[in-house]
């Protein structure tokens, strides 16, 4: 693969309904660090495109009509990326927030991968939620155990299963061999299923610690034990354990990765379903997800707008 600059990154940044004031911050940050920028807006009910025309703002919208979800949304910037000739895709979520130099970072890590023989997946940033006390740390299995790879030191670059899609640069010839996000999970796991499918055919992704990007992950967190854990509403809730308990019987996955996440899974039901509220409602949206990824009803849930 030919390594070239930060001209071959195509940035793609999925909107819906978006805070213009948060959008605005990411476009500023991000504009100078890559070559093109494509907003991917999913049914957003305000005019992005006359607020891109009053804060002159010069970027590619593409206005998918309707909330068909993540993947979608993701699947069809890659290709407009692929049209312009990108060699890199840089995805980004409407309200992460890259350091200046975060794409540079990525860039010379990635290169220092591929010239050294690596059959590289993605590379990604370290982020931090400024409602937790410390990074989220990069996530690894080895056996039957979940391995937290903290950054010991700044310009540590980890070895990781996969990475949030957030702040997540792709080489292009990755994408054309392991193929697209699957657009059937619509939200949820669509970085975690592209990341282990990629592992499976001989890819590997990696953390890099210099890289940074602040990016909060989940609605409020609720407090327990001293640590502030993520919560989504019982929408979101749904289609993560749909997902996981799909992604689960997929014949490929690792089975000790089915063990540890679906370990996880069931602390995340008992914990849900008691620390958050409403709590008849999360549990209830969780329990539908289960029994929906077991018979594989996939897709946008009825009713979801």
């Amino acid at each position: 693969m030919q390594l070239e600059t930060r001209s071959a990154v195509s940035a793609i940044i999925v909107t819906y309904n978006p805070g213009f004031a948060a959008l605005r911050l990411l476009l500023d940050a991000i504009i100078p660090q890559v070559e093109q920028v494509f907003i991917i807006d999913n049914g957003s009910t305000a005019d992005i495109a006359a607020w891109l025309v009053e804060q002159d703002i010069q970027v590619d919208l593409v206005r998918l009509g309707d909330n068909f979800g993540i993947a979608k949304a993701q699947n069809r910037g890659i290709a407009e990326a692929r049209a312009r000739g990108a060699t890199f895709i840089l995805l980004l979520d409407q309200d992460s927030l890259p350091a200046p130099d975060m794409v540079a970072k990525l860039l010379s890590a990635a290169r220092t991968k591929i010239t050294n023989g690596v059959k590289l997946a993605c590379v990604g940033p370290r982020y931090s939620d400024v409602r937790q006390n410390n990074p989220p740390p990069f996530i690894r299995t080895r056996g039957l155990r979940l391995e937290r790879q903290a950054c010991t030191r700044a310009d540590a670059v980890v070895d990781v299963d996969y990475l949030i899609a957030s702040g997540c640069l792709i080489p292009m010839s990755a994408l054309d061999d392991v193929g697209g996000m699957r657009e059937e999970l619509f939200i949820d796991y669509v970085d975690i299923e592209w990341g282990l499918r990629a592992q499976q055919k001989g890819y590997s992704s990696f953390g890099v610690c210099a890289a940074l990007m602040r990016h909060d992950l989940g609605d409020e967190p609720v407090l327990f034990r001293g640590r502030q854990i993520p919560v989504h509403s019982p929408i979101r809730h749904y289609y993560h354990f749909r997902n996981a308990i799909w992604l689960y019987r997929q014949p490929w996955l690792r089975l000790n990765w089915k063990v540890i996440d679906g370990s996880r899974l069931l602390l995340k039901f008992a914990f849900y379903s008691l620390m958050t509220v409403p709590r008849l409602q999360h549990a209830k949206m969780m329990t539908m997800g289960v029994f929906h990824g077991f018979i594989g009803k996939m897709g946008k849930k009825a009713g979801n707008a």
